[in-house]
């Protein structure tokens, strides 16, 4: 990876130096950065889910498609680094990333969305990213600190499964998150994985925007019923366990699947479809917590 504009090294203790004041000798240089990139961008809200398997990439992406059609400048990271999809789902992928002296240029998507990924850095398709912690801690720094992101409204971070490495450096290293969304399915499942992620949000004190039920029906074209594959309204009884709002229910729809494989954007191609109408429902509702908020 010769072109890679990103030079990871795992992280250094870094010496104490008795003239800084206290605020200075716990923020980094390399913090400082990110708080100096992070300034710019109004809104931070990280994607997560307790398990694999129920589309957190797809509605991350989908989300930010759906924000940004709505005008707001948005940017997406994809922290998933041993399964990164977005640029797939975005359309984007085969792309690279290059640098300045300035910082890394993000690549440019659908509306306008400024993406990066690891997906950008690998040689093959079947290379695997084979890192320990501290080394996806020293890439998250890097996204977020070393990208010049300028002024977004919204930027999106795509979660791997689970609680670990990447979900704590996220906690810890983006200043002021506005809140977390929740993706799951309606199985037994998933909501029992997904309930843990809710902890987790709640342990750091961070609040929950809402969940996300994905792949919620199906709608047959023979007789345009809705059917439950999965199981009906156990997100909704999770969410209200949890204390959590509930943001929408996202439909099964056979052109998902198509559009993911051919690595087409499914809300550009298919802005009119039942899934896309909720994105954009769940899109408004977003805007209206975090902009009522004044967050």
């Amino acid at each position: 990876m010769s072109n890679n504009p990103f030079r990871i090294q795992p992280p250094q203790r870094q010496p104490r130096d008795l003239r800084k004041t206290q605020q200075q000798q716990q923020l980094p240089a390399v913090d400082l950065k990110i708080q100096m990139r992070m300034k710019n961008v109004k809104y931070k809200i990280p994607v997560l889910s307790g398990k694999g398997g129920v589309g957190k990439s797809f509605v991350s992406s989908n989300l930010a498609m759906a924000l940004a059609s709505s005008g707001k400048t948005v940017g997406i990271i994809d922290v998933d680094f041993h399964g990164p999809s977005v640029p797939k789902m975005l359309g984007v992928r085969g792309q690279v990333l290059t640098a300045d002296d300035d910082g890394i240029n993000p690549v440019n998507g659908p509306f306008g969305i400024k993406v990066v990924s690891i997906d950008f850095l690998l040689p093959k398709d079947d290379t695997p990213v084979v890192w320990r912690g501290a080394i996806k801690h020293t890439a998250i720094k890097q996204f977020l600190g070393d990208v010049k992101w300028g002024n977004l409204d919204y930027l999106i971070i795509d979660m791997p499964p689970g609680t670990g490495d990447e979900a704590l450096s996220v906690a810890q290293l983006v200043p002021n998150i506005s809140g977390f969304v929740i993706v799951t399915i309606p199985s037994e499942v998933s909501t029992l994985a997904v309930k843990k992620s809710i902890n987790f949000a709640k342990t750091i004190n961070t609040k929950i925007l809402g969940v996300i039920e994905n792949m919620s029906y199906f709608v047959c074209p023979a007789d345009n019923k809705p059917y439950y594959i999965f199981g009906e309204g156990k997100g909704k009884k999770m969410a209200e366990e949890m204390g959590v709002d509930l943001l929408g229910q996202i439909p099964i729809e056979p052109k998902i699947a198509e559009s993911n494989d051919l690595g087409e954007p499914f809300f550009l191609k298919y802005v009119d479809s039942p899934a896309s109408k909720e994105f954009i429902n769940i899109a408004e509702k977003v805007m209206k917590l975090m902009e009522s908020n004044g967050k």
